[in-house]
């Protein structure tokens, strides 16, 4: 949705802000019994591909603004619940699975991946050349906030692709029928 604002950082936040609908278009026909369903050969289910996104777009958010993890989406530790994600269960190297209990329901998991859509678009918005372009501590070196912000956009998209072959395995019906 364009904002009339044709800044880099504008750019990116609207990169950002059109995540939500391209992925969540995917979710059709999931439900809470199934949000936790694996499938042989594919790494996630829907819910940890949710929580993953979410805490990760945080952990860029907080490089920008420097506030930590929402309580109110996430728990420090390996489990979560039907309200939080547990932020070790859905971190880089964690291991999906099926217990449902472990966390959030389907709707719930879609407002913590929204919510973390609007704090990163959020936070790229008002930022100038110099925001952008200032380095930042990622994984094992540093990125420029700019190129992290491009590459949680392109990892949204790698993970909406693994719940597009999901959707095919669970045998779902196609989302453009």
């Amino acid at each position: 949705m364009p904002t009339g604002n044709h800044t880099a950082a504008a750019a990116l936040a609207e990169g950002v802000t059109a995540c939500k609908p391209l992925l969540t278009r995917y979710l059709v026909g999931f439900t809470d019994a199934d949000r936790c369903a694996q499938a042989e050969n594919l790494p996630n289910h829907a819910a940890w591909s949710l929580g993953h996104l979410a805490l990760t777009m945080h952990r860029v958010s907080e490089k920008i603004d420097g506030l930590g993890l929402p309580d109110t989406d996430f728990r420090k530790g390996p489990t979560g619940d039907a309200l939080h994600f547990g932020d070790e269960s859905v971190a880089f190297n964690s291991t999906p699975i099926n217990d449902p209990a472990r966390y959030p329901t389907l709707a719930r998991s879609v407002l913590i991946y929204e919510s973390a859509c609007d704090r990163l678009a959020q936070c790229v918005q008002g930022l100038d050349h110099a925001g952008l372009s200032r380095t930042v501590p990622w994984g094992q070196g540093t990125s420029a906030v700019s190129a992290l912000v491009q590459r949680m956009i392109f990892h949204n998209g790698m993970h909406t692709g693994q719940i597009a072959d999901l959707r095919r395995a669970l045998k779902m019906h196609s989302i453009f029928a």
